[in-house]
């Protein structure tokens, strides 16, 4: 959308008024649900210093702790999102350029936070099953070395 307006405002001395503002939108959009594919994959900085030195049982409750405080922190956000949304609602307020209601765009909180807990519970019924000597941390130079492996 940006590359075509761009485009269109030196080639033809014209532009889209509301290319700027959808762009924004889809970037965030895209930001946001990204973080939620991120959880997906297990690729967010952590830092795993002393939790990768405890015996295999103790690693395994931290994980746990850790993704049950990350569901509630994400559904939280989720929450006070969609409160938004409804206060959005009753404002009835329109976008600038796109003239849309404004609820539509900030939708996308409560959707990829409610999206991101649910990765996050994914994962936490995955490490829950999983036995405690099995539980392997996320490695990105070992995913890097895989990853050329795998292109030989």
């Amino acid at each position: 959308m940006a590359f075509i307006n761009v485009v269109l405002r030196y080639a033809f001395d014209m532009s889209l008024p509301w290319a700027g503002e959808l762009t924004n939108y889809l970037f965030i959009w895209s930001a946001l649900f990204g973080a939620a594919y991120g959880f997906k994959q297990g690729a967010h900085i952590s830092i795993t210093l002393i939790i990768e030195r405890l015996p295999a049982i103790a690693m395994k409750f931290f994980l746990i702790f850790a993704n049950i405080l990350s569901i509630a922190y994400l559904l939280l956000i989720s929450y006070f999102g969609y409160q938004l949304i409804l206060m959005l609602m009753d404002f009835g307020e329109m976008s600038v350029d796109l003239h849309v209601p404004m609820w539509v765009p900030q939708l996308v909180i409560p959707l990829a936070f409610l999206t991101a807990a649910y990765r996050v519970a994914e994962k936490l019924v995955e490490l829950y099953r999983t036995d405690a000597k099995e539980i392997k941390l996320f490695s990105e130079h070992e995913a890097i070395l895989e990853e050329i492996k795998g292109e030989k």
